[in-house]
């Protein structure tokens, strides 16, 4: 089905079901619910603002809450399940995979946190624990337990019956990882190979020994890069001694590459990237407030600059005028090279050896980017103001703020890396600052000392 079909079909759902809750018609609407998949029902409820979405939810088995919660973004989610008693949080994460059971223990706040905790049964509190173990983003909070394992001591014949008897093998399960009697990854056997090998064949002449296995501390967002550079379906999470502790999937790494990249373009404008579109009106003002705030100190730098050379603005209304076009210009350039950095670094691809390469790239960039246009508005500005020098003003100041605009792109996010500053987040405003100041600061110091 088209997406954009998907879309719409959505889209004409809700309009109905909240037409049909709005006149009580509660019945139907549970119906609807019911018979919707988990994502849909998601979609609603992220769809829908706070007093509808309690209403929809309530209309909502219980028995179906968990494989809702799992497809929900992390501020909807957190917000429905603040509203539930620990024990029907605690029956909705029942069977839940690890990785999301991690996920919602971990919005919960540390008080209600506790009472879910306790009201687990005793392997899901154990698989919970397991999970909690490693930090956040990290792989091993992310990985799935269910994973099936064989020794390389039978032959396949055994293992064939094994799974037979079995009767299920977990989703997205491509290889069946080979481990000796420590639980020390030492192979894996791919389904494909299983069902078309010799039944009397050994797994120790079959495996693979070859195995990258993800060490559980390395972060998610590299684990996905692997995921991507290696088309893998699933992989093994180990410790530092090699023990297998779980696997992750492709679809957890689909939803993580999904996430980071809503991430980068919520953060370029100061926003959460699971932030719940109707949250309410105080909870959004005061996300938005802190970045706004961050904006309006940036933008006095830049005008405190401007106030340095009041005298020459005052006697030339003219320089008022132009003033904007240098600062606009290093600022559009700049942003260019941050989001090619940005996005490079989110790849993996920026590295201590070719850094200094990227910055005599993007300064070359910048040089050629700032004589063409140097010399377009110098043109520009002479025939229209019929003056050589302000033209020849105006030009070195965009010469001098694209070479600047190149040089801050590239190393303001590697800075702020260094500083554990998300550059996504940061990197926009400082760089606009950067080039407003240098860009008045060339414009106007030049037309000071030139013109006054």
């Amino acid at each position: 089905m088209p997406e954009a079909y998907e879309q719409s079909l959505s889209n004409q759902t809700l309009l109905e079901l909240t037409a049909a809750l709005n006149r009580g018609m509660f019945v139907h609407v549970r119906n609807a619910l019911h018979n919707m998949p988990a994502v849909d029902v998601a979609f609603i409820l992220e769809s829908t603002p706070v007093k509808t979405r309690y209403a929809f939810w309530q209309l909502i088995d219980s028995e179906f809450h968990g494989e809702i919660l799992e497809e929900l973004s992390e501020d909807v989610r957190t917000s429905i399940v603040r509203q539930m008693m620990p024990e029907a949080v605690a029956e909705a994460t029942e069977g839940m995979d690890t990785d999301d059971l991690a996920q919602v223990l971990r919005s919960l706040p540390d008080e209600l946190y506790q009472e879910v905790l306790n009201s687990l049964d005793l392997q899901d509190r154990h698989r919970a624990e397991a999970a909690l173990a490693y930090d956040e983003f990290t792989a091993g909070s992310v990985m799935n337990t269910d994973t099936v394992t064989i020794r390389p001591d039978v032959t396949v014949e055994v293992v064939l019956r094994y799974l037979r008897m079995r009767g299920e093998l977990p989703k997205n399960t491509d290889s069946l990882y080979v481990v000796d009697e420590y639980d020390v990854l030492i192979g894996e056997v791919s389904l494909n190979q299983l069902v078309t090998s010799q039944p009397d064949l050994l797994i120790a002449q079959l495996m693979n020994t070859e195995v990258n296995p993800i060490p559980a501390t390395m972060s998610e967002t590299e684990a996905a890069q692997q995921f991507e550079r290696y088309n893998w379906v699933s992989a093994a999470v180990v410790n530092e001694q090699n023990h297998l502790l779980g696997r992750i999937t492709i679809d957890d790494m689909v939803d993580i590459i999904r996430e980071d990249a809503e991430h980068s373009m919520m953060s370029m404008a100061g926003l959460d990237d699971e932030e719940d579109t109707f949250a309410p009106v105080v909870q959004s003002t005061k996300k938005r407030s802190i970045w706004l705030g961050v904006n309006l100190l940036t933008a006095l730098l830049a005008a405190a600059v401007s106030n340095l050379f009041e005298d020459i603005l005052s006697q030339l209304a003219v320089l008022a005028i132009l003033n904007t076009i240098v600062p606009s210009m290093g600022g559009v350039a700049g942003n260019q090279t941050l989001t090619l950095v940005i996005r490079a670094m989110a790849l993996g691809q920026v590295l201590p050896t070719n850094t200094r390469s990227l910055l005599i790239k993007e300064l070359v960039v910048g040089l050629l980017n700032g004589v063409i246009w140097a010399v377009l508005i110098a043109g520009v500005v002479g025939i229209w103001k019929q003056d050589l020098t302000l033209s020849l003003i105006i030009a070195f100041a965009m010469l001098m703020n694209m070479l600047a605009a190149g040089i801050a792109g590239v190393t303001v996010p590697l800075i702020l890396k260094k500083l554990k500053i998300d550059p996504a987040l940061a990197g926009s405003v400082i760089l606009t600052t950067v080039t407003d100041i240098v860009g008045i600061f060339a414009f106007l110091g030049s037309a000071s000392w030139l013109l006054s």
